[in-house]
Parts: structure tokens; sequence; C-alpha cells
């Protein structure tokens, strides 16, 4: 029994394990690499069905009549544009350039990026509210669709941006996530012949919080993926590290610090702190340096354990 619930307190970083060492194997051994390029292409599919599995289910949980903005929402929206306003005016300011840049666009990345759709599972699952976490999750992903292409531009004029393009760009990619999910839990949570399988689905204990542990062991295989083929120095990639880490820190320590006066903690700290690495990632690609993917690559693994710290201290406090 010890040993079962040593791994349900720290599933996530289990799955991060398990992930880096699959993919070491795979890298390492010369046998595996048609095995490799066989399976990416699967994975890189399956990960999108779970996450959308993921909201599926934490929405199924959601009761949409107390979905509503509340103070410690906008706390986190004037945190998150000054945050990204000091790194833009910093580029800017001190004209920066060459890796130091680099440096700036990883952390831009890790900041400007929305609140992930698993923290709402990662909330439920320290005993938050999920309507709040919930509500501030769609406001934090309209609030990036406006930012990146305000932002963006200004750092980097070769991308060419216009700000409809990506705007428009970015809420296809925020309505496949996180708006088609919740219709369809809506209609699950509303139609009357689903009824007995929506109470089914609801009461499987921490059925989206060990989907999210799935989807782990695939995110940790393409980040460590991204860090093995970075063509850069070991040094460097270390620096990056150590600054998303930092940059981790600093988001969830300011989050739970406003969250206290609204007796909201849990929440604020994974609002702030907790992202949408993949997103972060992608749009580094996109708009950025590809270097600058490193730092969402390693910010990912950094608020995982974070938040496996968090579920192991709120198991011990409810033993």
């Amino acid at each position: 029994m010890k040993l079962l619930q040593f791994i349900k307190s720290w599933t996530l970083p289990f799955s991060m394990g398990i992930g880096a060492l699959a993919y070491l194997v795979f890298y390492y051994v010369p046998a595996l690499e048609e095995a490799s390029q066989w399976f990416a292409p699967i994975f890189n599919s399956i990960l999108p069905l779970f996450m959308f599995l993921i909201l599926y289910v934490t929405f199924c949980k959601v009761d949409f009549r107390k979905i509503a903005i509340v103070p410690w929402h906008w706390w986190m929206v004037a945190v998150q544009c000054l945050l990204v306003g000091i790194g833009v005016g910093a580029i800017l300011l001190f004209g920066i350039v060459g890796k130091e840049l680099i440096l700036l666009e990883s952390i831009l990345a890790c900041i400007i990026s929305p609140c992930a759709a698993a923290a709402a599972v990662v909330t439920l699952k320290l005993g938050g509210n999920l309507e709040q976490m919930t509500t501030y999750t769609f406001v934090s992903n309209l609030l990036c669709a406006l930012l990146i292409p305000l932002c963006f531009p200004l750092i980097e004029p070769a991308s060419q941006m216009t700000f409809w393009s990506a705007f428009v760009l970015i809420m296809q990619k925020v309505c496949l996530v996180l708006v088609v999910p919740m219709l369809l839990a809506l209609l699950t949570k509303s139609v009357p012949l689903l009824h007995r399988f929506h109470q089914w689905l609801i009461h499987i204990p921490d059925l989206s919080f060990y989907l999210w542990g799935c989807s782990l062991m695939i995110v940790t295989g393409t980040t460590l993926k991204n860090i093995f083929h970075a063509q850069t120095s070991v040094s460097f990639l270390l620096l990056i590290g150590i600054l998303s880490l930092v940059v981790c820190l600093l988001q969830y320590a300011i989050g739970r610090r406003i969250g206290r006066f609204f007796r909201s903690s849990i929440e604020a700290g994974q609002a702030l702190g907790q992202k949408n690495t993949a997103f972060a990632i992608w749009i580094a690609a996109t708009y950025l340096h590809p270097l600058s993917t490193v730092g969402p690559g390693c910010y990912i693994l950094w608020q995982n354990i974070i938040n496996s710290i968090e579920i192991w201290k709120r198991g011990k406090y409810e033993a």
C-alpha cells in the first residue's frame, strides 16, 4: 500500500522518467532507429488526443453555472502583462541581439504562453476551485492571442507577422483545444440518455490526472529530442535551463502570493505558474529563434516537479 501511495503521489516524475528513459533507449540504440521513425508520427497524433480527453473529462466535472471572472483573475492578467512588458522592453531598450536575445526569447515564451489546460487537473488534485481555474484558462488563452501579435513583431521584425493573421491562427488552436471538448462535455451533461455514462465517467478517481501523466511521457520525450538536436553548446543549454527554472519558481511564487489575499493561492499559483508549454514551443518555433524552444521545453520539467511536490505535500496533509 505504501508503494502504491508513493507512486500515486509522484505520478508526474514517474511519467517524466519513463518518457526520458524511452527516448534515451531509442536515441542510443542504433538498431531501434527505424522503429523510432515509425513511432514518431504516431506519438505526434496521440498527444492531441490525450489533451482532448483530459479536458473533456475535466469539463464533465465543471459546474458551468459557477463559471465567472473573479478578482484574482484580473491580478494574474496584470502580472502577466507586466512581466511580458518588462521582457519586451528590455530587448528593445538595450538593443539585445545574438545569444542574449535567444535567452530572453526563451524566457518570454515561458511568460507569454497561456495557462495550461492541465492546470485545472492539478488544481482539482490539490483541492482548489475547478470552476475558477477553468474560467481563467479561457481568459489566459484570449490574453495570449492578443499579446503575441502585439509583442513578437517588435522583437522579430523579420517574421512578417500581422496582428490579425496571428490572432486568428492562435484562436483556431484555442477553439480546437478548449472549446470543442467543453461543448462535448456540456452535451454529455445535458442529454438524459448520456446521464449514466456521465456519472460513470466523473466517478473514476483521478482519471484526468492519470491521462495527463500518460501525455507527459510523450511530452518529455519530445522535449529531450529538441534539446539533443539543438545546434549549440551544452553550457548554453544549461543556462537556458537554469533561467527557465528561475522564471518558473518566480511565476509560481508571485501567483501564490497574490492568491493568498483572495484565499485562492492554489488556483492563482497554478494560473500563473503552469504554462501550456506545448503551445509555447509552437509559438517559439513559429515566430522566434528556433533555439528559444529549449526554454519552454525545460519549463515543462520544472513545473511538473513543482506540481509533484505540491501533490505530495497535499497527500501528507490529508493523511
